[in-house]
C-alpha cells in the first residue's frame, strides 16, 4: 500500500488512497517519475496568500503545481484518439491531462465540481486500456481544509459538490478508471504555510 512505500514525510503531510498498486509500480517501473512526484510533494506549500487571491482564469495553487512539474520535464498532453468502425473513422473527443511523462499521467483538481473526477478516471481508463499509460495520479484537497477555508472565509467554487479526497474515493472504488492502477494523494493542513 501506498503508505509502505511513499516517504514518511509524505505519509504525515498528505492523504493518501491507491488502486491497483499504483505506488509499486510506480516506485518500481517509473523510478524517475516516482522520484519527480516525491519531489512536488515536498516542495509544494500551501501558501495563506494563494487562498485568498481573488479567482481567476486558474488559481495561484494550480499555477505553483504546475511550475513544480514542469521543471522537470513534465508536459501538459492532449491525446487525439480515432476509432475505426467497419473502416470508417470516428474520432472520439481529444483527451487531456495535465502533465504527462513516461506513461504517467497526473491530474490536479484544486476547486472544481466533482465531476471532473468522473472525466479524470474515465480518461485514465482510455489510456490504459490504450496502452499509453501505466499509472493515473490525481492530486486534489483533502477534506480537512474545508476547516481552513471557513477560517479564511473563502468560498469554493461549488460548495459540498467541490473536488475533495471524500468524493475521489468512492469513484475509485465503483471502477470508474477500470484496471488502471490510480494513486489519489489529498493536500492536508499540513502543507498550509500561513506567513507565507
Amino acid at each position: 500500500m501506498a503508505e509502505n512505500l511513499l516517504p514518511k514525510d509524505i505519509r504525515q503531510t498528505y492523504q493518501l488512497e491507491e488502486r491497483h498498486h499504483a505506488c509499486s509500480i510506480l516506485r518500481t517501473d517509473f523510478p524517475e517519475q516516482w522520484n519527480d512526484l516525491i519531489h512536488v510533494l515536498r516542495e509544494f506549500t500551501l501558501k495563506r496568500s494563494h487562498l485568498e487571491a481573488k479567482g481567476g482564469n486558474k488559481s495561484p495553487i494550480s499555477r505553483g503545481i504546475d511550475e513544480l512539474f514542469y521543471s522537470r520535464g513534465w508536459q501538459e498532453k492532449s491525446f487525439d484518439i480515432k476509432v475505426l468502425a467497419d473502416g470508417r473513422e470516428t474520432l472520439a473527443p481529444t483527451h487531456h491531462v495535465d502533465y504527462f511523462k513516461n506513461r504517467i499521467a497526473v491530474e490536479t483538481e484544486w476547486n472544481n465540481k466533482d465531476p471532473f473526477f468522473d472525466r479524470d478516471l474515465t480518461t485514465f481508463r482510455l489510456l490504459f486500456e490504450l496502452n499509453v499509460l501505466s499509472v493515473g495520479v490525481i492530486v486534489t484537497r483533502a477534506d480537512e481544509l474545508q476547516e481552513l477555508f471557513d477560517e479564511l472565509g473563502k468560498k469554493t467554487a461549488a460548495g459540498q459538490a467541490t473536488t475533495h479526497m471524500s468524493k475521489l474515493i468512492p469513484k475509485m472504488y465503483n471502477r470508474a478508471s477500470g484496471g488502471c492502477p490510480v494513486l489519489a494523494i489529498g493536500i492536508t493542513k499540513r502543507k498550509y504555510d500561513p506567513k507565507a
